[in-house]
């Protein structure tokens, strides 16, 4: 029986600088082992804890979808200790990943229905990987209209840029990306994500609406939603914010009777309404 204490080695293979300013970077890794890919078995919206060796490590959503064989894709801020350490690494050095960790999109769920998906900022990185499983030519099928909306503070500050080029010329995604404040060179929407999720209007019949963003976004974005018909058992989000050692021991994530590594980090707003306030 596998030590879930134990990070798996793994290699960086590509580091890609997300934003203009440079502290949000997307790391491509694979591990060392040969049977440990077969063994890392996940679905978009779980999460790894990323060892970065001699200084600790952090919770990140896993930013790569299952059907992108042999990698693991993470994004990653730099706010902290640890952050800052990942950043100062290269391609071809070595870190630890333990994982994958807590549940998921419910896909079976969500097969059959229209689905909205609705980001700002960097949590944009699990929904990416929903976004590519859905988009999955043996996948792409089995889900009905897909509507993205995803926005960021400015044009520099989103998200992996040369695959939302690419998703805007799809005629399977309606891609809407919008920026609180424009530039000279933005010819696409400038407005909150909430309320040019109000303009799109996406319908809500037999529809499943994904939330991820800051705080603030998802706080303004569930109105949003419930106004145009959504229900919460129908508003999904992820509280991977609050994700601490991964595995429920250290207790630092739990709301009320709840762990959110272990019960989450992907809850609907429905199974929300019954916890405290305090996430």
């Amino acid at each position: 029986m596998e030590n879930i204490y134990i990070p798996k080695l793994a290699r960086i293979n590509k580091i890609t600088v997300e934003n203009e300013i440079g502290d949000l970077k997307t790391f491509e890794i694979s591990f060392l082992g040969d049977k440990d890919f077969d063994d890392f078995k996940y679905i978009p919206g779980q999460f790894v804890e990323i060892s970065s060796f001699g200084i600790g490590e952090a919770p990140f959503g896993v930013a790569s979808s299952p059907t992108e064989k042999n990698i693991i894709k993470i994004s990653v801020k730099k706010v902290g200790k640890v952050t800052t350490h990942l950043h100062d690494l290269d391609e071809g050095d070595l870190l630890g990943v333990r994982g994958p960790l807590g549940n998921g999109f419910p896909l079976d769920r969500m097969k059959g229905k229209d689905i909205v998906i609705v980001s700002g900022g960097f949590a944009f990185t699990t929904l990416r990987a929903l976004i590519i499983y859905i988009l999955n030519p043996e996948n792409r099928g089995k889900f009905k209209d897909l509507t993205v909306v995803y926005g960021a503070r400015e044009p520099g500050e989103l998200m992996y840029k040369e695959e939302l080029e690419s998703w805007e010329e799809r005629e399977d995604i309606n891609l809407v990306l919008t920026v609180d404040k424009g530039d000279e060179r933005w010819k696409k929407r400038v407005g909150l994500v909430p309320n040019i999720l109000k303009e799109v209007a996406p319908k809500s019949v037999n529809a499943i609406s994904v939330v991820c963003g800051p705080p603030i976004m998802i706080k303004f974005t569930f109105p949003v939603l419930r106004e145009l018909g959504f229900t919460p058992d129908t508003i999904i989000t992820s509280l991977e914010m609050r994700m601490k050692c991964g595995i429920g021991k250290c207790g630092r994530c739990n709301i009320g009777s709840k762990f959110v590594c272990l019960d989450g980090p992907v809850f609907t707003l429905a199974q929300l309404k019954e916890l405290s306030k305090e996430y």
